[in-house]
């Protein structure tokens, strides 16, 4: 057989010897020595002219057509002047590798567009081969965020497993990079974000949040001088549930015997929850239809308009009159759950005034929630809760301005 390269393919130090079928659609491929060329110290890159010993390996390549391609290669210790006994260089085989750099490179590329199980399937390769080079990857090409430009952080929970299991994001708001992620919501669960931020927490200006304590004190513990800024979304969704769903359930059971009419309220949920705006025109209609034939609903969806413009507040006294003025009618409306809700917003008035001078909100954490689900689905899931973390991260790089 000639001693020229195979076609497509080339081995730097060494030379095709033969080929064969190794199974099916694989084909082996035997390499020599180049005679022309002498062996290099894989440590000091020195040519070396004794050989101490030869073993054949064999290792995958990147596939050619519709073959796989696997090598046998006679990987050589040589003898170098300088440093000893050590193991020839070969650019195109990592030491211990049992695939060569080349379909380790394209691997890369196919992860960066698919899913593990898809890589696996169009490789040949292991899933767990895979998932370490993907992690190699991902932890060699996330950029190192400077924590010394960072002033405005968001952070949120998602729901890492089913069964009450979470984790925590973090992402710094002007350059919208996830900054950090860790399991759990608790106090302790967020502190190693703080203690890894270390003296750079004092260049924290503001904090956008849900009405988590535990977020909140960690924040004032470790960042004195930033204000905690409640997200609007969170607040309004969470009056969606308590308030507009508990009153549209209560006034549904008073029309038990108007069938019509309580049909109308049940069926009003997210007529309810859903912004004017977005409304289509017969959909408006039945909103107003709906309001005009109940007060309780009225008053509810009213309130909830003006609990929206406490963000919209041009400064921080005219935020803290609306939210006294709001929480007074609330207090005032006769609807247990509007007045329960009202009570237990008012210690968190702080973090809402507060929002007149840091307009922050998690709407960006928002939309790294929905990727973190499509990654999950991509996946059917992650075992390895580090790797599927760096997935986050990789997402969302930054834009480094």
């Amino acid at each position: 057989m000639s001693h020229a390269t195979f076609p497509g393919f080339s081995w730097e130090g060494f030379l095709f010897l033969s080929s064969e079928p190794l199974g099916d659609q694989t084909q082996l491929i035997r390499l020599q020595p180049d005679p022309s060329r002498s062996p290099k110290c894989s440590h000091c890159r020195c040519s070396c002219r004794q050989v101490h010993d030869t073993q054949h390996r064999r290792v995958r390549d990147a596939n050619l057509f519709e073959y796989r391609v696997c090598l046998e290669v006679p990987v050589r210790r040589v003898v170098c002047s300088r440093c000893g006994i050590s193991r020839e260089y070969l650019p195109w085989l990592p030491p211990h590798a049992r695939i060569t750099t080349r379909l380790r490179n394209h691997a890369e590329q196919l992860l960066r567009l698919l899913p593990i199980k898809h890589v696996a399937q169009l490789t040949g390769l292991h899933w767990h081969t895979l998932k370490t080079i993907d992690k190699a990857r991902l932890s060699r090409d996330i950029p190192t965020p400077d924590l010394s430009r960072v002033r405005y952080l968001a952070m949120d929970e998602f729901a890492l497993h089913k069964g009450h299991r979470y984790a925590t994001v973090v992402m710094d708001v002007e350059r919208k990079q996830v900054l950090w992620v860790g399991q759990g919501r608790s106090r302790e669960s967020v502190r190693p974000f703080f203690l890894w931020l270390g003296e750079h927490c004092q260049h924290i200006e503001a904090v956008a949040m849900d009405q988590n304590t535990a977020m909140d004190l960690e924040v004032q513990e470790h960042c004195p001088n930033a204000r905690v800024v409640y997200d609007l979304f969170h607040v309004v969704a969470k009056y969606g549930r308590q308030v507009i769903d508990r009153v549209r359930v209560d006034q549904a059971n008073q029309l038990r015997g108007d069938r019509a009419a309580r049909r109308l309220v049940k069926q009003s949920r997210w007529l309810l929850l859903r912004n004017p705006e977005n409304l289509e025109p017969g959909q408006a209609a039945s909103l107003d239809e709906l309001l005009v034939a109940n007060q309780p609903l009225m008053l509810v969806y009213l309130m909830k308009d003006q609990l929206k413009r406490l963000w919209y507040a041009k400064s921080e006294r005219a935020a803290r009159w609306r939210l006294t003025h709001w929480l007074n009618q609330a207090l005032a409306s006769g609807i247990p759950s509007l007045q329960w809700f009202a009570r237990n917003l008012k210690p968190y008035a702080d973090g809402i005034i507060a929002s007149a001078s840091y307009p922050l909100n998690t709407s960006v954490l928002e939309g790294v929630n929905n990727r973190i689900k499509v990654i999950k689905r991509m996946a059917y899931g992650y075992r390895d809760i580090d790797y599927f973390f760096l997935k986050i991260r990789a997402a969302f790089p930054g834009n480094m301005r």
